[in-house]
């Protein structure tokens, strides 16, 4: 009988798999709020594992961790912007975001989109997913920069 984990892992790849196929918007935002949720069940039960093996090698036990849990996925609409011949520049206004890990901001940039996920702030999840870019930007020059109030990340765009 396969693991809980397992089957957690195939379920990823059925929904990234789906991701790849899709091309609504509303059904992309629906399997990217369920992989997060997956991802973060994923994490959850691998630690679980991880801890209940320490016990196990450890003649003390180890101190409990509680599972980092997320509610539930808040849609960002409310931005900024700025750009010039070079940079496009996204500004999000999400307070404590500075507190978070950096892995729990993650940010995915294609040729004509990108994804933001922030997981785990304040007990939510933000995401925001712009498709369909006007231009073309480049990938390997576009980053994040996480400050005190706002997220921002910078697409570099291609000059045509």
């Amino acid at each position: 009988m396969a693991s809980a984990v397992e089957e957690l892992q195939k379920d990823l790849e059925e929904v990234k798999a789906l991701l790849e196929k899709t091309t609504r918007k509303r059904v992309r935002d629906a399997l990217t709020s369920e992989k997060s949720k997956i991802e973060t069940e994923i994490k959850n039960k691998m630690q679980q594992k991880s801890q209940r093996k320490a016990e196990l090698d450890n003649e003390k036990p180890a101190a409990v961790v509680a599972p980092i849990t997320t509610g539930y996925t808040v849609k960002i609409s409310n931005y900024g912007w700025d750009q010039s011949d070079k940079f496009v520049k996204i500004y999000i206004t999400l307070t404590g975001v500075h507190q978070v890990p950096t892995e729990n901001v993650q940010v995915h940039f294609t040729e004509r989109s990108f994804d933001l996920l922030v997981k785990n702030l304040n007990g939510k999840s933000y995401s925001m997913i712009v498709n369909n870019l006007l231009k073309p930007i480049s990938v390997e020059g576009s980053s994040k920069k996480v400050s005190l109030l706002f997220y921002c990340h910078y697409c570099g765009t291609s000059l045509n």
